[in-house]
């Protein structure tokens, strides 16, 4: 489906935060936007939202399938709502969550405490929103 992307965004950030409360889904839409402007390392090569968010295995809503097995929660079943909308075109006009730095990553890492480092020493821990751990680049992540 050729979404806009405002409309591209918003799916994302229900599928992947709609559940994290209104600061849970402005961090994710920082760190798509993070990716979207950063000019170095691997994202810098990536260069609009939809570049980002369909990246190879970035985001589990962008894919249809997980593990051989049907996703249900992806972008394609979403249907976002005016908050969503709303926090994509905040995302886009260049605004991010404070305290969240420049944050590049985010998991749920199903526990109570955040790892130090995420996916490796490239990104080192920031904030935790909800059950999210966001992870800011460190100067490792330049050589990606």
């Amino acid at each position: 489906m050729a979404y806009s992307d405002t409309e591209l965004l918003a799916r994302l950030i229900q599928c992947e935060a709609g559940g994290e409360g209104d600061n849970g889904m402005r961090a994710v839409a920082s760190v798509v936007m993070n990716r979207v402007t950063i000019d170095y390392g691997e994202y810098g090569r990536l260069l609009t939202i939809r570049d980002v968010v369909f990246q190879q295995g970035q985001f589990t809503c962008a894919m249809e399938t997980v593990r051989g097995q049907y996703n249900a929660q992806n972008i394609y079943n979403m249907r976002p709502e005016a908050e969503h909308y709303a926090i994509a075109e905040w995302a886009i006009a260049g605004n991010r969550l404070p305290g969240l730095g420049f944050a590049l990553w985010f998991f749920n890492p199903y526990s109570t405490t955040c790892r130090n480092n995420f996916p490796s020493r490239v990104g080192e821990f920031v904030l935790r929103i909800g059950d999210h751990c966001f992870y800011n680049p460190t100067e490792y992540y330049a050589e990606t």
